[in-house]
């Protein structure tokens, strides 16, 4: 009994590790901290057969990410104090109860203690009991999922996935009984009993609507049979709703006048909007608005971000509010307008700030938050002397073929597979100018695995067969 026992754990342990070692490739999903990506570089397919691993990623994550969905405002458990759940509704991320003067005599409910204990700000540590709400994370989610499904379907010609943007976006934004009104008058309220309404950094719960925004312009450049003119003329109505309240509530205008990445990510929003509405004008004198004002005093000569280096988290802040100005000066690239060349006040350019964060020591951050905004700046400024190429390269090897945001960025890598083929230099495609000159072939999706996986793949896919053969001889007393 006790030899069978042993038989037992360890084909047991052979199955699980099998199975264990086959998918430890595949990524989790990253919730980048926002993107825009030129829609028209999406419908033309026009990427570099080395991006083959990135698009298969990105086609994981769309998969991945339809298993939760839909989401909406109104499938939380708690109401806003409007009373409606058509409100958006999360609560400040730093903000801790103390109870010490409530004056109570019996233990209070956590609502209560939402509305009679005072709340104590606690700068980058997060309350667990701020996720209590989920509208925060729902529409980080949603933000993610409707953005690869889209370009799952603008690549591949996959019709679901272009079906499940679309029920995601009507089940958010449009449908009577789910959508969310157009305000955030309840986004990150404080607690205590002068903070039941919402406040001003609770603008930056939407900053991926960007994303959303991203999606609908490949869902409409590309001709999607699923968005109809119904549903674009319906989102555009939400949306000019929406920026009017971006640009008249007090709430909002004074997220405008944040002068850290709030800031920042306020004008990702409203740009990316008014470029949905058809208000190209609008979107160019939000981002001029940006780039003249207090992008003037975000970066040192040296590269460095005051606003973010002060924070508890200051690894995570710069780099997050390098990811905002980025999408800042994509959405510019957009419609013609160039922040890119922008320097501030001390002659510094969003490439000098990435250049100073290669420099700095994560510390308990996560490191692979810059990484996204160093392939960025390669793209756009060039990398004639591979510093970019070198930095990633060491970072991650060759899994940098695999990230969705080596797709979408023009670069020269060393020590890369190109199209599945001989180590070389390689150069991936950015926006619609260069993947016009490129003449490189566009790759779909590939189901066969990269060179540099196939003997690990042939060794796992034999193992999982000796296990479960093994297994098999086990049940019938043969082995």
């Amino acid at each position: 009994m006790a030899s069978r026992s042993l038989q037992n754990t360890f084909l047991s342990f052979i199955f699980l590790s099998t199975f264990v070692s086959y998918f430890r490739t595949a990524f989790a999903v990253t919730d980048y901290a926002n993107a825009f990506i030129d829609p028209e570089l999406i419908v033309s397919k026009n990427l570099n057969a080395s991006t083959t691993l990135a698009q298969r990623t990105m086609q994981q994550w769309a998969s991945s990410l339809t298993e939760g969905g839909p989401w909406s405002v109104t499938f939380k458990s708690v109401t806003p104090p409007s009373g409606s759940k058509h409100d958006y509704l999360s609560y400040a991320p730093y903000y801790w109860a103390d109870c010490s003067q409530a004056g109570n005599t019996t233990a209070l409910t956590d609502e209560e203690a939402r509305k009679q204990c005072n709340w104590i700000q606690r700068d980058g540590q997060i309350n667990p009991a701020s996720r209590d709400v989920t509208d925060i994370d729902n529409f980080e989610t949603l933000g993610d999922a409707v953005l690869y499904n889209t370009i799952t379907w603008a690549l591949q010609g996959d019709s679901s996935a272009s079906a499940n943007s679309v029920k995601y976006i009507r089940t958010w934004f449009l449908d009577s009984d789910t959508a969310m009104a157009p305000n955030l008058n309840f986004a990150q309220m404080q607690g205590g009993p002068d903070g039941q309404t919402g406040s001003h950094t609770g603008v930056l719960d939407l900053k991926c609507m960007t994303k959303v925004v991203n999606s609908i312009l490949i869902l409409r450049s590309g001709k999607s049979a699923d968005w109809t003119s119904d549903l674009d003329g319906q989102m555009v109505g939400w949306a000019k709703e929406y920026i009017s309240w971006l640009q008249s509530s007090p709430l909002a205008q004074k997220e405008a006048a944040s002068t850290n990445n709030h800031g920042t990510f306020f004008y990702n929003q409203l740009a990316a909007l008014q470029i949905l509405v058809g208000d190209k004008d609008g979107a160019r004198g939000s981002l001029q608005a940006y780039f003249n004002g207090i992008y003037q005093n975000q970066i040192q000569a040296n590269g460095e971000q005051p606003e973010e280096a002060q924070r508890t988290r200051p690894y995570h802040y710069r780099a997050y509010n390098l990811a905002a100005m980025i999408t800042n000066a994509r959405l510019g690239e957009y419609i013609g307008f160039d922040g890119w060349s922008i320097k501030t006040s001390q002659g510094a350019t969003i490439q000098t700030a990435v250049d100073y964060t290669m420099t700095v020591d994560p510390g308990e951050d996560t490191a692979e938050e810059l990484y996204p905004n160093v392939a960025a700046v390669a793209a756009h400024y060039g990398d004639p002397d591979g510093k970019y190429g070198s930095f990633l390269m060491k970072k991650l090897g060759t899994d940098l073929a695999k990230q969705p945001y080596f797709a979408f960025n023009t670069f020269s890598v060393s020590g890369l597979p190109t199209s599945y083929g001989t180590t070389s230099s390689v150069k991936t495609s950015a926006t619609k100018a260069s993947a016009a000159s490129s003449s490189t072939s566009t790759a779909k999706i590939s189901a066969g695995p990269a060179p540099w996986e196939s003997a690990a793949l042939s060794i796992t896919v034999s193992w999982m067969f000796l296990g479960i053969a093994s297994s098999i001889c086990l049940l019938m007393g043969m082995f």
